[in-house]
């Protein structure tokens, strides 16, 4: 058989993890190709190479053109690519890497079907932005009711931190320009946390509709995990931007987040709460398994794939078969 031609599909094993990654890149008016094993950004500055397997997620913003081989290996590599509107606001759609097991997507779908299940990881989800408050016999709407209130706090103790004025979450989703300075960087910080956040969900295995506290949406549970680092990471830095009042906000924003998921290891701690919330505190530090495929049995859960089952009643179809004049065969 004759080798296929071009660069070997990587060895999956050999791939970074999610954690690993670099946050994001946000790119526009620009082609994207790929040379080797490097995505290639050309525009008008020139080309900037950049190793597919450290890229968590793409963005792909207006003006930008990608090619077919670019695509195939940012996808074999495991990262995702996101389209987004002007200055990285606006989610379009996003290309789904690869994800080999089913275990954690699994135990998603059971949590999320079990009203009680469901409310212990949503307390779980509350919990970690009240450290050392019991919230165990919180219903939902206490728990909103906290919420709130410690956003709208940090809201206004940022606002005299960096004397920035607020008057509330005001934007319009399709003129980014249509609102304050601070509703801008805010809505551009956010849009990165999202495209980070789903990233690491789906290259972990994970469904990003199936939601504990937001539902309904194809992204519930992308909000679910990026409103765990709101109020420590973008919420302060889109206060920080505004203040400074920068040529180009969402630019200047985005730059400033990304630094900001780096030097707090966002994909890293964003892969191992997701891993606590669904399994618990054990295996956290495994990898999803890699091309593992069982069948589903009613009785033992679970059997090897890729046997050739039943061989035991061979004969006897054979011997039913000359009994009856008949011989059969499979």
């Amino acid at each position: 058989m004759s080798e296929v031609p071009g660069i070997a599909k990587p060895d999956l094993h050999a791939l970074p993890t999610i954690k690993e990654r670099i946050t994001f890149l946000y790119v526009e008016r620009c082609l994207v190709s790929r040379q080797d094993g490097a995505v290639t950004i050309t525009d008008s500055r020139g080309t900037a190479y950049v190793p597919a397997a450290s890229l968590g997620v793409l963005m792909l913003g207006p003006g930008t053109n990608i090619s077919h081989r670019a695509v195939e290996l940012i996808g074999d590599s495991g990262a995702a690519i996101v389209w987004v509107g002007e200055h990285g606001v606006r989610y379009y759609a996003h290309g789904r890497p690869l994800a080999h097991s089913s275990r954690l997507v699994v135990a998603q779908a059971e949590l999320v079907s079990n009203v009680r299940k469901r409310l212990a990881v949503a307390r779980t989800m509350y919990g970690m932005r009240f450290p050392g408050e019991d919230v165990s016999s919180y219903t939902m709407q206490q728990l909103r009711g906290r919420e709130g209130a410690r956003i709208r706090t940090l809201y206004r103790r940022l606002s005299k931190e960096y004397d920035v004025p607020w008057k509330g979450r005001e934007y319009n989703p399709d003129d980014f320009l249509d609102a304050s300075p601070v509703n801008q960087a805010l809505s551009a910080a956010h849009v990165c946390l999202y495209g980070a956040v789903h990233s690491v969900i789906v290259a972990l295995g994970c469904s990003p509709a199936l939601g504990f506290v937001h539902e309904g949406h194809e992204r519930s549970f992308v909000y679910d995990i990026a409103d765990l680092y709101k109020a420590k990471m973008t919420i302060p830095i889109a206060f920080e931007v505004a203040a400074e009042s920068p040529d180009d906000i969402g630019a200047e924003t985005r730059r400033r987040t990304r630094d900001a998921f780096l030097d707090g290891r966002l994909m890293e701690k964003c892969a191992r709460d997701i891993r606590r919330l669904l399994l618990g505190d054990f295996d956290l530090e495994e990898e999803p398994g890699i091309d593992t495929m069982f069948l589903w049995d009613d009785k033992n859960s679970a059997v090897d794939f890729g046997v050739s089952y039943g061989k035991e009643n061979d004969i006897q179809l054979e011997a039913v078969g000359e009994n009856n004049g008949t011989l059969v065969k499979d």
